[in-house]
């Protein structure tokens, strides 16, 4: 099995410091649904994993989160693409669960559903938790420059051997350029 892990917001859909709250302000990047849609031809298994804490501080619900993975999967179909599995943490740091990024437990999930190993998996994030979160199960960090991408890079914090990319598009480019 080809997998692939993406994160969400910032690297799938515009990011914003105050929560992405309903699915009007869910908006994709520019290129990110083609990519996905390349990636899902090209017979990858496609994984988000998303910390949403905007549930756990009572800024949308599970049926929001919902509305906004059922906008996605609409706009998604347009381009002959899907994801394969949507793994979300709906905590805040201060629950201390297993599932929040930088912790494994929504890669861990992933691996469990898809009974297969995450040595190599890509794992594309804009932050320096998704990047710790994919090294913590032997996944290899993918960085973009989108969402809080500049951020991450600007710290200059755990970025040793990590690629960086403009966005999800130029990393699909290169990563289905290498498999010809």
């Amino acid at each position: 099995m080809k997998l692939i892990i993406l994160d969400r917001d910032g690297v799938i859909n515009e990011d914003s410091d105050n929560y992405i709250r309903s699915p009007e302000e869910f908006i994709p990047l520019p290129g990110s649904l083609e990519a996905i849609a390349r990636l899902h031809r090209a017979g990858y298994t496609i994984a988000v994993a998303t910390n949403q804490s905007g549930i756990g501080r009572g800024y949308f619900d599970i049926d929001t989160l919902n509305r906004m993975h059922e906008k996605l999967a609409q706009q998604l179909a347009v381009h002959g693409g899907r994801i394969d599995g949507i793994f979300y943490c709906p905590h805040v740091n201060a629950d201390q669960c297993e599932c929040r990024k930088p912790k494994p437990g929504l890669l861990l999930d992933i691996k469990a559903r898809f009974n297969t190993v995450m040595q190599d998996v890509p794992a594309v994030g804009d932050s320096l938790r998704d990047l710790q979160a994919a090294r913590s199960v032997g996944a290899r960090p993918i960085l973009v420059r989108t969402g809080k991408g500049e951020r991450t890079l600007a710290k200059g914090e755990g970025l040793d051997g990590v690629p960086v990319y403009d966005n999800l598009a130029a990393f699909v480019n290169v990563l289905l350029k290498q498999e010809q």
